[in-house]
């Protein structure tokens, strides 16, 4: 008997709207001119004269916060040298240092050439950092390198398109090893105004929304902390091939039933 083929994954997302074009050279412009004003304050606004050991300092804390905290289920039994990681949104390397601390080989993209520049620049001495320059849509810089965990901090709460975001969390589907977990936020503040466009105050998701994007990507949501709040934790683990099949199939047999009105029996439909 032959074995079913492997799931095919999520449908891509199309960005090359015009809309969309406009939008990210916005954001790299917007973001660029933030780098070059200081960019460790819009990176991390606790302070607006981080000098290095501070800065880094603070990354660490975070990582130690998100990440160490975290580890049975971002390693998942692996050795964290033997890791790869994806970082989204870098900026200057803040969270990229401590990253690579801890894991073995750490690949971080940001839109912003200027971010990326100081990223190379404080990161000389962390061989095993990799930082990119990207188009602020996807991750095709990277080429088809695999990773084991996916980690956006601060970054997604400022992406003023739902659709950019979605194209985001496919990209990370089609690189993160299946089981692997991406965690990232969202902005959940509904009730803060953004004007549209408005690339420091991202497009905001409710839990039912941030459920149904992963879902549609490919992912299990399984873990959802501060709806409603600007920092919308997220954990989305990649469903493998067979646990894909298995919900497909679960949601076809269902959707073949009907609770039958006075038994409540099934009945097909």
């Amino acid at each position: 008997m032959a074995s079913p083929a492997p799931d095919p994954g999520p449908e891509t997302s199309d960005l090359t709207s015009p809309e969309t074009a406009d939008l990210t050279k916005k954001m790299r412009s917007e973001w660029d001119e933030r780098a070059r004003e200081n960019a460790r304050y819009y990176i991390a606004t606790a302070k607006n004269d981080w000098n290095d050991e501070e800065y880094f300092e603070s990354g660490r804390e975070n990582v130690r916060r998100e990440i160490l905290t975290d580890m049975g289920n971002i390693c998942q039994g692996k050795d964290p040298k033997q890791m790869s990681v994806l970082e989204i949104g870098c900026g200057s390397g803040r969270i990229t240092r401590a990253l690579a601390e801890i894991f073995g080989q750490v690949y971080a993209v940001d839109i912003s050439g200027e971010m990326i520049r100081q990223a190379r620049e404080s990161l000389r001495d962390c061989p095993n950092a990799h930082v990119f320059q990207n188009n602020g849509m996807d991750l095709g810089v990277l080429g088809n390198v695999r990773v084991d965990f996916a980690f956006s901090y601060i970054v997604f709460q400022h992406i003023p398109s739902r659709d950019v975001i979605r194209g985001y969390v496919l990209e990370v589907h089609r690189l993160l090893r299946p089981g692997g977990l991406f965690k990232f936020q969202v902005q959940g503040g509904s009730s803060m105004d953004a004007a549209p466009g408005d690339t420091w105050l991202g497009t905001p998701f409710s839990d039912a929304d941030a459920a149904a994007m992963a879902e549609e990507c490919g992912f299990e949501p399984r873990y959802r902390i501060g709806a409603e709040t600007q920092y919308f934790w997220l954990w989305y683990f990649r469903r493998t091939w067979w646990s894909s099949l298995w919900l497909k199939l679960r949601r076809k047999i269902g959707s073949r039933f009907r609770r039958a009105p006075q038994t409540g029996e099934p009945v097909r439909s």
